[in-house]
């Protein structure tokens, strides 16, 4: 049986490595010697914070991680041409861990080109996130728009946005965030802690009005939905117009009637179709007259703009460090965001 180093949250929210032997693969499944993994400092550190605040001591520790790359070194059933040797990506909660190694289901794992290294790969996933916002954003050629929040997702979805033709501000609050970003080609920034964002936003998409809005941070959103909705087009009637996506864990409130005017509103759930329905993740593929664009279509489009050099992560890794400093890893990133960004564990074997 084959052993593995594994990261886990405890009950109290604290983040430490444990040894655990592994089980057998199940059918449609692979195994990866894991060579790289990223944090995600949104989903994974809230919940790392809410234990903190509300520690269970009598819970046990449980693995988290859902975005890594590696190399497939065993196979079982119908993989669909995954091979032993293959560079992959793979995501999925209980599946791609921060561990040495991992066991996944076919369709959570996109085969990588030699040019996209293990690190790039390991953003397949929140890539694949961003990449279901825009599609449920629907910019278009020469809109404008904005996103809330230059974290990893919402830094994404400002370049995919970008690359969808549609002109984008980003707002953020931490200097290094947007000094990320504009590594990462993005332009036209508002520093909120230090200009008026509105104002700012009402500029850049002079004379027509902002046409899109992504929400990409958690937490409280009521403050920025009312600065949105001031800088959203407006049409002769008086009445708020655009399109408003929130893919962040933020919450908002929203009036009826001429309160919001006729803004369209939606929330942009994980990676796309397929995630987290064990048919879909262990082999069995939606329809492609009916659900064109599932999680595996958006992994593979992600690792594509990444090998084209038209998707650019590589700025926002801030950090490499050892599984063995995980606890470090979660400190850093919630002490200290000012600092830190993209957090990469390399693996040893």
């Amino acid at each position: 049986m084959l052993k593995r180093k594994v990261a886990m949250i405890t009950g109290a929210g604290q983040v430490i490595t444990v040894e655990e032997t592994m089980g057998d693969l199940k059918d449609n499944e692979v195994l990866i010697k894991v060579s790289a993994s990223l944090v995600s400092p949104g989903t994974e550190m809230s919940g790392v914070k809410a234990k903190r605040e509300k520690p269970d001591t009598a819970r046990k520790p449980s693995a988290f991680g859902y975005a890594n790359a590696g190399e497939i070194i065993a196979v079982k059933g119908n993989v669909k041409g995954l091979k032993v040797g293959m560079r992959v990506a793979a995501m999925g909660g209980g599946y791609a861990q921060h561990a040495n190694y991992a066991a996944v289901p076919v369709n959570m794992v996109m085969p990588i080109p030699d040019a996209v290294n293990y690190e790039q790969a390991a953003y397949a996933c929140l890539g694949a996130t961003a990449l279901h916002a825009v599609r449920r954003t629907v910019p278009q050629l020469g809109e404008y728009g904005m996103v809330l929040g230059l974290g990893i997702v919402g830094n994404l979805a400002a370049q995919l946005s970008s690359l969808s033709g549609g002109r984008v501000i980003g707002w953020e609050g931490i200097d290094e965030r947007i000094n990320v970003a504009r590594r990462c080609g993005l332009r036209d920034f508002a520093n909120f802690t230090k200009a008026d964002p509105v104002k700012l936003t009402k500029k850049f998409a002079t004379p027509y009005g902002a046409d899109f809005a992504i929400m990409a941070f958690g937490g409280d959103g009521i403050k920025a939905f009312d600065q949105i909705k001031g800088c959203m087009k407006v049409s002769a009637d008086g009445h708020i117009m655009g399109r408003v996506v929130l893919v962040g864990g933020c919450w908002i409130k929203i009036a009826g009637g001429a309160g919001t005017g006729n803004l369209n509103i939606r929330s942009a759930a994980r990676t796309g179709p397929g995630y987290h329905d064990p048919a879909y993740e262990y082999g069995n593929d939606y329809p492609d007259s009916f659900v064109q664009f599932t999680t595996q279509r958006n992994l593979r489009e992600i690792i594509t703009l990444i090998e084209e050099k038209r998707l650019v992560v590589d700025p926002m890794t801030t950090h490499r460090m050892s599984l063995d400093d995980c606890g470090k890893a979660a400190d850093l990133l919630i002490e200290k965001p000012q600092e830190a960004l993209g957090v990469i564990f390399q693996m040893s074997h």
